[in-house]
């Protein structure tokens, strides 16, 4: 979270305080007819509330009244490789990081990338989801909530995940087989089907539907745009004030 500096709050003071002198003055003049009597007026009364407004706002940083505090949440998108997971969590992030709230992405590929040893298995992937968990609480104590895109195919593995971060918000995103293939760019199907790789999710591996996710995404018929809105209405409605 963001808290404003002694700086920021001094600097804020002297702006005002050259509007609302300027007024002064004027207003004075008006009265008076004396520029000087205008001036002198002005200039007393900016330096006084220069001061006061300095204390003022610094005390009202401490006063805890009116201050709702956000709980960090996680966003988890669950769904078949080519689902359209990456491309809707970035969309989400991108609309969501508006708000100006601590938000950090987090992507399956940029996780690999980083620990890239990682086999398939399902005791592999569940070890690794229990570190990327790991991850998301340590942003979570930090008070940065997090948008993470991973297959994790498994629910015992998705479970971990719910019991490790605080206000973990599931998104199903649901797409056909074919749709997927469809989608595929990278051929990484087809390497499955012809055996070249192992343990991929859909093909030779299952994939184990979400029970109860708190949003199904039906990415056969439901655009980028609208899946965005729906998500996105939810974050705000429940964890943002």
């Amino acid at each position: 979270m963001f808290i404003e500096t002694k700086k920021r709050s001094l600097i804020k003071g002297i702006s005002w305080r050259f509007l609302a002198t300027t007024t002064t003055i004027i207003i004075v003049y008006v009265f008076f007819g004396r520029l000087d009597l205008a001036i002198a007026a002005g200039i007393l009364e900016s330096v006084a509330k220069i001061f006061l407004y300095f204390f003022h706002e610094r005390i009202w940083q401490k006063i805890k009244f009116g201050k709702q505090r956000i709980e960090p949440f996680n966003l988890w998108f669950t769904g078949l490789p080519s689902s359209g997971k990456s491309t809707l969590a970035d969309a989400v992030f991108e609309e969501l990081n508006k708000n100006d709230i601590p938000l950090e992405r987090i992507d399956s590929k940029d996780i690999r990338d980083v620990i890239p040893d990682v086999g398939f298995e399902r005791a592999d992937r569940h070890r690794h989801l229990t570190r990327v968990g790991h991850l998301i609480k340590t942003l979570q104590n930090n008070s940065v909530s997090s948008i993470a895109s991973f297959v994790s195919p498994y629910s015992e593995s998705r479970q971990v995940i719910k019991k490790m971060t605080n206000n973990y918000v599931e998104i199903y995103v649901k797409a056909s087989l074919d749709t997927c293939k469809k989608r595929d760019i990278k051929g990484v199907y087809k390497k499955a089907e012809s055996g070249e790789l192992k343990n991929f999710t859909g093909i030779s591996d299952v994939y184990e539907e979400p029970k109860s996710p708190h949003i199904v995404i039906d990415s056969d018929a439901e655009s980028i745009a609208e899946a965005t809105v729906k998500i996105v209405q939810f974050i705000k409605k429940n964890y943002l004030p």
